[in-house]
């Protein structure tokens, strides 16, 4: 095999992020489209100039040849996407979250083991320059050993609209939306430690503000006011790791103060406030406490954080390679999702792999 061939299961917003950073891909190709609303698909068909196009996933499997599917669905279709492909003996990318729960995403994982296939979980943030450079200095000793983190996603006005806020398709909002980004992130960075228990408070205190003249910033196709709006617009967690680890989460889609993206790590050498390139370290030099900005003017990483994303994805298919997002970090990612749901419905902390 010389090119990855690619079933892009998903024609909407994120679809289209992949399909840009596909552009310029190397090894790897979208071939198929799938989607199940015929003026999506026929207005992603025109934009990327690929033909084959299907209305269920069902179909793309049984009429073409291929390698693998990128599956960019509502999160409520994750699992049956994944599993239906990897059955079919297909290599899977998923978006983020894996899966609606822990349960699914079990099940995910449990049918690549059995069809000998990568399910690889779509965790950009660990591609981005800032992922990167973090895993740098913490890889060469600079942070020393990490024991706690924040980890902040907060949106003043920010819930996009349609299938993002209903929990029928989402499973849920900022949480599992923002969150997932921000905990996966830094428990990488901490070095992918299994989690022990999650305290929690998730609140609907101010919903989606649809009266203010201040539009959202981002939005799905097709999003509308009048579209349903039952999920969380803010989430608080302290996460507790098997190894004494703790990561603190903040995150909202609605929020009377800033949008702030920050992920800061704390160790016994040093710590950093991790903001894109935007890089800060916070040590001790010649017995003086001391910041220091790496100058970054000319750091830059060989490609897009999608299409490195991508091109690695091929990489592990074509070479056998290490995944460095695989499905078992997925299954803990969910793990952790189910518990902040679960202490914030029952008010009650929630102990997981005791």
């Amino acid at each position: 095999m010389e090119k990855v061939r690619v079933g892009l299961v998903g024609c909407g917003n994120i679809g289209r992020v992949h399909l840009n950073a596909y552009k310029n891909a190397k090894n790897i190709e979208v071939v198929a489209l799938c989607d199940i609303d015929p003026a999506n698909l026929k207005k992603t068909s025109e934009m990327y100039g690929i033909d084959k196009v299907y209305s269920s996933e069902e179909e793309m499997l049984k009429n073409e040849q291929l390698d693998a599917i990128d599956v960019c669905v509502w999160n409520c279709n994750h699992a049956k996407c994944t599993i239906d492909a990897l059955n079919a003996g297909l290599h899977v990318l998923c978006e983020k979250p894996m899966a609606t729960n822990a349960k699914e995403a079990q099940e995910m994982a449990d049918a690549a083991k059995k069809n000998n296939k990568l399910l690889m979980i779509a965790f950009v943030m660990r591609f981005m320059d800032e992922g990167r450079i973090a895993k740098d200095f913490i890889d060469n000793g600079y942070i020393g050993d990490i024991y706690y983190s924040k980890a902040t996603y907060l949106r003043r006005h920010g819930a996009p609209g349609g299938w993002f806020n209903n929990k029928k398709m989402s499973a849920g909002g900022p949480v599992i939306d923002l969150g997932v980004h921000v905990i996966d992130f830094t428990r990488y960075l901490m070095g992918r430690p299994q989690v022990k228990s999650v305290f929690a408070s998730v609140e609907d205190k101010l919903g989606n503000r649809a009266h203010l003249k201040t539009d959202v910033g981002w939005k799905p196709d097709n999003a509308s006011d009048k579209d349903v709006y039952n999920v969380e617009d803010f989430g608080i967690a302290m996460i507790k790791y098997e190894n004494g680890q703790t990561t603190l989460l903040e995150t909202s889609y609605s929020l009377n103060g800033e949008d702030v993206i920050s992920k800061e790590i704390y160790g016994t050498k040093g710590g950093m406030n991790i903001n894109g390139t935007d890089l800060k370290l916070y040590t001790e030099i010649n017995g003086f406490l001391a910041d220091v900005s790496p100058k970054l003017d000319n750091y830059k990483q060989s490609c897009e954080h999608f299409q490195a994303e991508i091109e690695h994805f091929a990489d592990c298919i074509l070479t056998g390679c290490e995944c460095i997002a695989p499905a078992e970090d997925g299954i803990e990612i969910m793990k952790i999702l189910d518990a902040i749901y679960e202490s914030g419905r029952t008010g009650h902390e929630v102990i997981i792999n005791d």
